[in-house]
């Protein structure tokens, strides 16, 4: 079965994420660890691990069904050698985070190269990067998420996510998720199955599908190509049911968390009944 759940809140505490996602018959889902849009914070306590896993354990979830995202503060392909080195040292704190939890996998997006190196050496610079986290950490994997392409940021090219894992001394360790709402606004259009497989077809010959240990979800509110990142809920983008329901329904994402970060959390439920159980079981959305 399909590991399918919404990006959910864990505000009252770590656990509240599990709690949410349960209670939306969901079966995976996605959280940060922190507040995402500050450098650091307070160190998770025994308590809370401890609290978190028993919360896990009672509602059914494993450490696979769960895609952890970092911080968006970082950015792994800073030209500037200071803010590379916090950047980096704020997503060593991120995977310590993740391994304290018993957790897995870790999202990020790859960065921007803000206009001053090529894309090739911003890639080389997100490898260095990755690999120092890497050694300085035990097991978590790092999960590189494709970008809408928008300004200087990496990633909106499935060559660009090959680039920075050749690039890596570590690349056991490191896989890549695709947003959909990113790929079909960098111009891979997803609004057909055909276009979709022709868009997996690529990254199976560029990354390979043994390297998607995730996948964002997401319909456009913007056209194919646009590289404005706006998430529609699921068949009200540019993208539409079609494409979601044929993920659903494809075996090769059955082992992988299929996260929902849409814009209305009223949907959610009904969203992720459809793609559970089949349009035919779907919620009014």
């Amino acid at each position: 079965m399909h590991i399918i759940g919404p990006h959910t809140s864990i505000a009252g505490g770590l656990q509240k994420a599990a709690e949410q996602a349960a209670a939306l018959s969901a079966n995976g889902f996605g959280m940060f660890t922190k507040n995402q849009r500050q450098w650091r914070a307070k160190a998770i306590t025994a308590e809370e691990a401890s609290r978190f896993k028993e919360t896990l354990s009672a509602l059914g979830f494993t450490a696979h069904q769960i895609l952890v995202h970092d911080s968006y503060l970082i950015n792994l392909a800073n030209a500037d050698d200071e803010k590379w080195e916090r950047a980096l040292a704020a997503f060593v704190d991120e995977i310590e985070r993740v391994e304290t939890l018993g957790l897995q996998l870790l999202n990020f997006h790859p960065g921007s190269h803000l206009g001053v190196l090529d894309t090739q050496t911003a890639c080389r610079r997100v490898a260095t990067a990755l690999d120092r986290a890497i050694e300085a950490s035990e097991y978590a994997k790092l999960v590189i998420e494709n970008t809408s392409g928008s300004g200087s940021t990496l990633g909106s090219t499935f060559e660009e996510l090959a680039m920075i894992m050749e690039a890596s001394r570590h690349s056991e360790r490191i896989g890549c998720c695709i947003d959909t709402c990113h790929a079909h606004t960098a111009g891979y259009d997803l609004s057909t199955i055909e276009g979709f497989e022709t868009a997996m077809d690529r990254f199976a010959a560029l990354v390979g599908m043994d390297k998607l240990w995730g996948m964002h979800l997401n319909d456009a509110k913007s056209h194919a190509g646009s590289r404005l990142d706006r998430h529609a809920s699921l068949g009200a983008g540019t993208i539409g049911w079609e494409t979601f329901d044929h993920i659903a329904g494809d075996e090769r994402f059955a082992s992988i968390p299929l996260v929902l970060e849409t814009v209305d959390e009223s949907l959610w439920e009904a969203e992720v009944a459809r793609l559970r159980w089949g349009k035919d079981h779907e919620r009014t959305l």
